[in-house]
């Protein structure tokens, strides 16, 4: 008879205690979501995500500035699944005039958390994103 691989024993386990371990996301199926940023907006300005499900956040930058998605606490309230999307510090999303950038996660820790673009907040360039 043939020892059982590591996962399958895992599973064993957590099937035993009552627990599932969690399902990957189906990212081909994830809600779509665009923020437009133009010069010195968001549209929209206001977010709204469900915990648990999987989303493309698509960030467009329409002006002719660079602009950046500044969140680093929503940051922490998700599980992203491409996180070299997000500059060296954790803290931001930088996109040049004409770019496009997807950051694909998973909403976590409900709550409201603020969002700026650094260099424009200013200027009025913030708005709010919600996770429910």
């Amino acid at each position: 008879m043939r020892p059982l691989p590591i996962l399958a024993v895992l599973a064993l386990l957590l099937a035993s205690a009552g627990l599932t371990a969690a399902a990957a996301p189906d990212w081909s199926k994830a809600d779509l979501v665009t923020v437009e940023m133009v010069d010195y907006r968001f549209v929209p300005d206001h977010l709204s995500f469900r915990s648990g499900t999987a989303y493309d956040l698509r960030l467009r930058n329409d002006g002719k500035e660079t602009h950046e998605f500044t969140a680093p606490d929503f940051f922490g309230a998700i599980e992203i699944r491409n996180p070299e999307v997000i500059g060296s510090y954790g803290k931001e999303i930088v996109v040049q005039p004409g770019q496009t950038k997807d950051l694909y996660f998973v909403a976590r820790a409900p709550g409201r958390y603020g969002l700026i673009c650094a260099d424009h907040d200013w200027a009025g360039m913030t708005g709010g994103i919600t996770i429910q």
